[in-house]
């Protein structure tokens, strides 16, 4: 009769060390994870701009000029550089993975959420909702198609997470702007000839 016992404790130790080997990239992986969560989606000079602008529409116009620079980072992936005058008022494009891009993408429009929210509840007449609504909805139908084709690409940790939570809160917004009422067009000049009618 074979023994079986050192071929059995050879597998056990090999299967040992890869358990332990698994086990020991586990905090790897909540690392990369952690730093993507923990990354500031904002710049310190956006971080600025956005404390001294207190008006919703200006604020949410500010925003949106934020996701569009990590719009440009992630889709044209560093290759267009901003001018000279984005870059003295801005900075460099933000850096970083296409998850962190993306991640950061959605904290913002959640950010910009969350102002025309909490504008709503405090004063729901606010002349200021529809154009911020308006604004980051023109935006979202711009970002959408862009990012809906970076779906298949999208397959790192996190990464496709992230894109997926944009995507849902582009869609959320444009939702949000058809509820709003027909915005009406009429120019200054044509209420003065309806005046001089008999």
């Amino acid at each position: 009769m074979k023994n079986f016992t050192p071929r059995l404790t050879r597998l056990s130790a090999s299967l040992l060390l890869l358990a332990l080997a698994a086990v020991s990239l586990l905090p790897v992986a909540r690392a990369d994870a952690a730093s993507v969560q923990r990354r500031e989606h904002l710049t310190e000079q956006e971080v600025e701009m956005v404390r001294n602008t207190q008006e919703l529409d200006r604020r949410v116009a500010l925003f949106v000029k934020i996701a569009e620079r990590r719009v440009a980072a992630v889709v044209a992936g560093g290759a267009v550089a901003p001018s000279a005058k984005d870059v003295e008022k801005w900075g460099e494009l933000p850096k970083g993975t296409r998850a962190q891009l993306f991640n950061d993408l959605a904290r913002i429009l959640d950010e910009a959420i969350n102002n025309i929210d909490d504008v709503g509840a405090r004063s729901p007449n606010s002349s200021t909702i529809p154009k911020a609504v308006r604004h980051l909805s023109e935006a979202a139908a711009r970002f959408l198609p862009q990012l809906t084709a970076l779906r298949a690409g999208a397959e790192a940790e996190g990464e496709r997470e992230a894109l997926e939570q944009t995507i849902d809160s582009l869609e959320q917004v444009l939702d949000a702007a058809k509820q709003l009422p027909a915005e009406t067009t009429e120019k200054k000049g044509d209420k003065k000839d309806e005046k001089k009618k008999p």
